[in-house]
Parts: structure tokens; C-alpha cells; sequence
């Protein structure tokens, strides 16, 4: 009796879908880097990098395909202009492959835990594994050219110790007077570090674009990253650390657009939501009150901001719409 194959779960439609999208945009900007590229060490990470991001399209491509589901149109060569000049420095695209390998993993190991079918398991289980691999490639990378900014040290504590409970001490505790303990220390850093990069990346798309509505939402969205960068490091001085700020890496002076402004609007609106997320996650690994106030109002920005994205995305016509289920409120009738 032959084998029938299970159906996707809708959390299985959702994990391949956004994947692809993801993969196919990711993938222009390896391609422009690698087409311009003149660092050897850099290009032997980034052509490997692009080889499993090829890869991976395959992949679910071929699955959704067998499944007769409608692969998405996604982005491809016509959304990169070759000809254009490059517009990143060499030391900006280790930067990007670092900041890509972080997001992806995190895009893997949540979608492990909501995937079920034998071969979709085994897409993200390998898929995890080879992008860890890159990472730690750029990673070390990054360290051996001295662009690497680690995140803040503090003193080892002689002992473990526990928070009584006193009225006193749990405001303390909660309150802004307590100095930063090593979890709200780390989420400050890559939070700053994350908008440092997208600084870079905003300033090559507005120093582009054409699109006077989309350098406008990008003018915005630099507004926010700074405005991130200058609150966090605020933070970080009151307990008398050091701010972070990224190392000098080159937005080339051109005026070619190597991307569609589509491309670009699309790339924003993702990175809104991994902003999002992790934000989410910064508030709830804070314990003091001051910094989850922060990231609220963080996280209310982006909203809006995001949904402007959306909305401009929607008008120009370069919304794909996700998998949507059938109306069933409409069947009835």
C-alpha cells in the first residue's frame, strides 16, 4: 500500500512561505556584495553563504511544488542592477552576513518548534546547522579584522546571592537605582548594535533611491534607529559604561541603485519585524523599570512605522499576500 503523504499544517505553509521570501531577498544583496567584492577572505564566506542560500530556495521550491501550493514570486535578478556600482564597503558585507546569520538562526529555531513533518523538520534541522556554521565563519571573520565589538564585561560576583523580600529592596530591585545586572547589559548592546548596522543600510537606500514616498519612510526609520542608539547609550552611561557605536564602515559615494526600490521598502518592513521581536524579548529579559519603559515606547514606534511600510508596500502594488485560509464565515451564507 503506498505511503500517503501528510498535508502542510498552516504552521508548516507559514515557516516555508516567509523562508522563501526571506531567502530571495537576502540573497540580491549576496549576489551585489559578491559582484563587487574585493577582499578574498570575505568572498570565500560570502560564496559559501550564497551557495546554502541557493540551496534552501531549492529546496522549498521543490516541496511546495510536490505539494501543488503556489511558490512565491519573491525577488530574483531583476531586483539587482549589476551594472551600478558598488554601494556597501567590503567590511559592511561581513557585517551583513554576521547580522543575516543571527536573524536566520533565530528564524530557524523558532519555526523547529512549530514544524512537525518528517521532511519539513529536517529542512530546518539542517538548515540551522549549516547557517550556525556561516555565522561562526563571519563571526570569526569579523574578530580577525578587528570589527567585531563585544558586548559590555563586568566583575564575576564572589558568590550567588538572593533578593529578600522587602518592600525596600524589591524597588531597588525594579527601580533605575540598581545597576544593570548582565541580561539587561547584553540586550542594550545588540539592540544598539542591531540599529547601528541599520543606520548603514538606511543611509545607502536613502542615498539611492528615487522613490520620493520611500525616502521619505526611510528618512524616518533612520530617525528612529538614532533615536534608539542615543536613549540606550544614555542608559548605558548613567551606569557609567561606555556607549557603543558601530565601527566606521563605508557607505559608498554613488547615486546608482543597486536594488528595486521594491527590494528595499521589502527589506525595511522585514526588519521591522525582527525589531519587533527582539525588542519583545529585550523588555521581557529587563527587570528594571526604566528600560522596559523604553523599549514600550520602542516597540509602539515601530508599530506604526511598520504599518506605514505595509501601507506603502500595499499602494505600489508589491504586497505578496501570504497564504490565506478560506473564508469560512462566507460558506455559510
Amino acid at each position: 500500500m503506498a505511503e500517503q503523504k501528510i498535508p502542510l499544517t498552516t504552521a508548516e505553509i507559514a515557516a516555508l512561505w516567509i523562508s522563501y521570501m526571506n531567502y530571495s531577498a537576502t540573497t540580491c544583496f549576496y549576489k551585489h556584495f559578491l559582484h563587487h567584492l574585493k577582499d578574498q577572505e570575505i568572498k570565500e564566506v560570502l560564496e559559501e553563504v550564497l551557495m546554502t542560500s541557493n540551496d534552501s530556495i531549492g529546496k522549498i521550491k521543490t516541496i511546495l511544488e510536490e505539494e501543488n501550493f503556489p511558490v512565491p514570486q519573491g525577488f530574483s535578478d531583476k531586483d539587482i542592477d549589476f551594472s551600478a556600482s558598488p554601494l556597501f564597503s567590503d567590511l559592511f558585507s561581513l557585517s551583513f552576513i554576521y547580522r543575516a546569520g543571527q536573524m536566520i538562526i533565530t528564524h530557524y529555531s523558532t519555526y523547529l518548534g512549530k514544524v512537525a513533518r518528517e521532511d519539513i523538520v529536517t529542512f530546518f534541522h539542517e538548515g540551522l546547522k549549516k547557517t550556525s556554521d556561516m555565522y561562526k565563519k563571519s563571526l570569526n571573520l569579523m574578530i580577525s579584522k578587528g570589527i567585531y565589538d563585544r558586548p559590555p564585561k563586568m566583575d564575576y560576583p564572589d558568590s550567588i546571592t538572593f533578593i529578600h523580600h522587602q518592600p525596600s529592596l524589591i524597588e531597588t530591585w525594579f527601580g533605575e537605582s540598581r545597576p544593570l545586572n548582565a541580561f539587561e547589559l547584553s540586550e542594550l548592546f545588540f539592540a544598539i548594535e542591531r540599529n547601528c548596522i541599520g543606520i548603514i543600510m538606511l543611509k545607502g537606500f536613502l542615498q539611492v533611491s528615487k522613490d520620493k514616498d520611500v525616502k521619505e519612510y526611510l528618512r524616518k526609520g533612520k530617525k528612529l534607529s538614532e533615536k534608539q542608539i542615543f536613549t540606550l547609550n544614555k542608559v548605558l552611561m548613567k551606569d557609567e559604561f561606555f556607549p557603543t557605536y558601530p565601527v566606521g564602515m563605508e557607505v559608498k559615494n554613488t547615486k546608482d541603485s543597486p536594488f528595486s526600490e521594491k527590494l528595499i521598502l521589502y527589506f525595511i518592513s522585514a526588519s521591522n519585524t525582527v525589531g519587533l521581536t527582539t525588542l519583545c524579548q529585550a523588555a521581557a529579559m529587563s527587570m528594571r523599570k526604566d528600560l522596559v519603559v523604553h523599549y514600550g515606547l520602542f516597540i509602539t514606534d515601530i508599530m506604526k512605522y511598520s504599518t506605514d511600510g505595509l501601507t506603502l508596500l500595499i499602494q505600489r502594488g508589491w504586497m505578496e499576500q501570504p497564504p490565506q485560509a478560506a473564508d469560512q464565515k462566507n460558506s455559510y451564507k
